[in-house]
């Protein structure tokens, strides 16, 4: 006999997919960061290493949030397989441009998850939504930022040495 807590999730199949997808798109960014650390690491870059290592635990952490979501609204919740991890960039720029796109994508995610919401009125699953779109605007606009000082700095000289000295500084400060 089916244990009756089970039976009904409070969210569709349709939205359950979709944040397990998410779940999954999280893994492989928490991977992907961390081999861009190591990259970054390998390359002498200790302070974007550093930041790179700390954007795997917020998406390690993002992707925890959702799982458990799926669990509590009696969902099926999926571990996920991470693979087509890249390890080796052309240049320091190359990886921050990386990271600024995967940001990208992870925002277009959510937005379609929440559009799915949108149509089935499943408010709920937007309430909790809007805490992860809130944060893809801070990630995008410090992946943009990080992005922009190849061309305030310059790669010339000691230009990637300020623009690794710089990373942590860059900060994002909300108006709401």
């Amino acid at each position: 006999m089916k244990d009756l807590l089970r039976v009904k999730s409070l969210i569709s199949t349709e939205v359950e997919s979709l944040l397990n997808s998410q779940v999954k798109k999280e893994a492989h960014s928490c991977a992907q960061y961390l081999a861009v650390a190591s990259w970054c690491d390998q390359n002498g870059f200790d302070n974007s290493a550093d930041y790179f290592f700390k954007q795997s635990d917020e998406e390690r952490t993002h992707q925890l949030k959702l799982f458990k979501y799926i669990l509590d609204m009696g969902g099926h919740a999926i571990s996920p397989e991470v693979d087509d991890i890249r390890i080796e960039f052309n240049s320091f720029r190359e990886v921050f441009e990386q990271a600024l796109e995967m940001e990208i994508a992870i925002t277009q995610s959510f937005k379609k998850i929440a559009a799915a919401c949108h149509k089935e009125q499943d408010y709920v699953t937007m309430e909790f939504l809007n805490w992860f779109l809130k944060e893809q605007r801070e990630e995008e606009y410090k992946a943009r930022r990080a992005l922009e000082l190849f061309n305030i700095i310059g790669e010339e000289a000691t230009g990637l040495w300020e623009i690794d000295k710089t990373i942590p500084k860059i900060s994002y400060t909300s108006e709401d």
